[in-house]
């Protein structure tokens, strides 16, 4: 079973617009709300993609009882620990050339006792998982060193672990040696304290980055694809050119697909082909929405692989 953490989850209300201009308007095509959050969409993949999975995360408030209505029929398990405070709601705006805008809550602060029994969940979980992805930013106030805590637990049960998040929680998690960690490139050019422009730079931030605590990295570059690194190795993945519709959880569905391909025993070089493709085929359809694992096949035919590239 692949495990997933959504600690701060939130409904994403996607909008469509026909273009979207600065000092102009922009007429709305098209509105829908979803469940969101990094990990329950990596979830949301892999279990389109046929692999075991069980999501946990914190819902509450109206938008939590939404959340949960809207999961009902998602086809795995899902393990929603209730909260005090109101899961947030996020507003994510495309238009017909895939420019986006994504404007997110930060989220509403856990209980102790609420981030206790997310844990409890956690642990619970963990003897049953070959890996567990912990995904996503932590609401205000939620200890930042809850996923290197996390990782650490999971890691003496023998589960691997990816770590996909941003500021002080990724820069802890690293230190807790997570087997694959997983930023875009503006989470990296945060954590490093520098801007990256060139390829040159590309390739020393994955590599700083996996001296800092990971076994693997995984550095998602957009439409350029996936610089990866891991000991004594370095692998380039890029993406065809194709009409992107929307972006949005391609990230998502990169590592999603990564983790199930690496599960099924390829090896890194592969299964980072197999996440460019899931990033490259989702961004091509519309709204929020995740390739199946034939759509993603398709791309993956069309990637290529650069070991060692420098």
């Amino acid at each position: 079973m692949i495990l997933t953490l959504t600690v701060n989850p939130a409904i994403d209300r996607n909008v469509t617009v026909d273009r979207l201009v600065f000092d102009d308007r922009a007429y709305i095509l098209d509105t829908n709300e979803t469940p969101g959050g990094r990990g329950l969409n990596a979830s949301q993949v892999l279990h389109s993609f046929g692999a075991k999975t069980e999501a946990v995360l914190t819902a509450g408030g109206d938008t939590g009882s939404r959340m949960r209505q809207m999961l009902a029929s998602s086809g795995f398990p899902v393990h929603l620990v209730p909260s005090a405070s109101p899961t947030r709601l996020n507003m994510n705006i495309t238009d017909k050339q895939g420019l986006t805008v994504k404007l997110n809550e930060k989220g509403s602060p856990l209980l102790p006792e609420e981030l206790r029994e997310l844990e409890k969940a956690v642990h619970q979980r963990l003897p049953e998982a070959r890996w567990m992805m912990l995904c996503g930013s932590l609401p205000p106030g939620a200890p930042e060193d809850l996923y290197a805590r996390l990782i650490e637990t999971a890691r003496a049960l023998g589960v691997k672990t990816l770590l996909d998040t941003d500021g002080e929680p990724l820069q802890l998690g690293l230190e807790a040696h997570p087997t694959v960690v997983a930023p875009n490139q503006q989470e990296a050019e945060r954590l490093l304290g520098k801007v990256l422009l060139t390829r040159a730079q590309m390739i020393d931030a994955a590599e700083r980055i996996r001296m800092m605590g990971a076994e693997r990295v995984l550095l998602s570059l957009g439409s350029r694809g996936v610089m990866g690194a891991e000991e004594g190795r370095l692998v380039e993945a890029i993406p065809p050119r194709v009409d992107v519709v929307c972006p949005i959880g391609a990230g998502d569905a990169l590592g999603a697909s990564f983790v199930w391909s690496m599960r099924r025993g390829t090896d890194f070089s592969d299964a980072l082909r197999w996440g460019v493709a899931a990033g490259t085929a989702s961004a091509m359809l519309p709204g929020v929405s995740f390739a199946n694992v034939e759509q993603t096949r398709e791309i993956y035919e069309q990637v290529q692989v650069r070991e060692n590239a420098r």
